[in-house]
C-alpha cells in the first residue's frame, strides 16, 4: 500500500475541558499518513486518479476550525473518520498535537490508526 502524507497542518480550534479553554482558540497540529493505492495515478500522471492532499487539507481545516470538542481523542477520531469515509481511502494514521498544553512538554496529544473496517458496524 502507498502512503500520502500531510505534515504539520496547523488549525485553530476550540479544544479542552477547562472553562478558560472553552473561551479561546488554540492551535492543533495534524500529521497524517493516508494509505491508498496511487498506482493508476503514477501510470497516467492524472490528478483525478489519486488522492488530492489539498482537498484533504481544506476539508480538515473546515471541520477542525468549526469544531468545539472537549477531548483531543474525539477530535482525532472524527477527523480520521472524515478522511476514510469522504476520501475513500483504506486507512489513516493521524497524529494530533495540542502543543504546549502541559508545562515543560513541547507537545502533547494522541496518535490513532483507523481503517475502513473500523467503521463498518457504526
Amino acid at each position: 500500500m502507498d502512503i500520502i502524507f500531510i505534515q504539520g497542518l496547523k488549525i485553530d480550534t476550540v479544544i479542552g475541558i477547562y472553562d478558560w479553554e472553552r473561551e479561546i482558540r488554540q492551535e492543533v497540529v495534524l500529521d497524517l499518513e493516508i494509505s491508498t493505492d496511487i498506482k493508476a495515478a503514477s501510470e497516467t500522471d492524472n490528478i483525478e486518479q489519486t488522492l488530492s492532499y489539498k482537498s484533504v487539507c481544506k476539508r480538515l481545516i473546515d471541520f477542525v476550525s468549526k469544531s468545539e470538542f472537549q477531548l483531543v481523542e474525539t477530535l482525532a477520531e472524527r477527523a480520521a473518520r472524515i478522511v476514510i469515509e469522504e476520501f475513500d481511502v483504506d486507512a489513516v494514521k493521524l497524529t494530533l498535537n495540542k502543543g504546549e498544553a502541559v508545562t515543560g512538554a513541547q507537545g502533547v496529544g494522541i496518535i490513532i490508526e483507523r481503517s475502513k473496517s473500523s467503521y463498518v458496524d457504526d
